[in-house]
């Protein structure tokens, strides 16, 4: 009788293991948000960076977040140092799945119209909260380039 107690106990906390262990399956999907605030040196760091991390990790997901300055690259006509425009690389980054997404706060407070945001950006209530809620709810992980 005790070896069949043993088994049983034994058999109960191997299926609760089971159940209770969180899957890490090799084809998870790794959720990245890149917080952008800070103008046009961070955003062209960025694209080179999403590129390496796309290159490395094809099947990430990956949420671009920008408010204060970081939104100035997703604003039509936007250049980087070389006066080259962002346009493409968002085209690009947009069609590979990168989502871009602009505060809407930003916007009001610099006054500047909704029109003016790139065609792929989505406009969000505020960057920050979206930052936080993409962490909190979500499960992404946080990165500053």
């Amino acid at each position: 009788m005790p070896r069949l107690f043993l088994a049983f106990k034994a058999a109960l906390l191997a299926l609760f293991l089971a159940v209770s262990a969180p899957s890490h399956a090799a084809d998870d999907v790794i959720k990245t948000v890149y917080h952008m605030s800070e103008g046009i040196p961070q955003a062209s760091r960025a694209i080179n960076n999403i590129r390496n991390h796309l290159a490395a990790d094809p099947k990430a997901k990956i949420v671009v977040v920008a408010h204060g300055l970081g939104i100035d690259f997703l604003l039509d006509g936007a250049t980087n140092q070389m006066e080259q425009p962002f346009a493409g690389a968002i085209g690009e980054l947009a069609a590979k799945g990168v989502e871009f997404r602009v505060c809407n706060n930003t916007l009001v407070s610099r006054k500047i119209d909704a029109s003016k945001v790139a065609m792929e950006a989505k406009i969000v209530p505020s960057g920050v909260a979206e930052v936080a809620r993409l962490q909190a709810r979500e499960g992404f992980v946080y990165l500053r380039p």
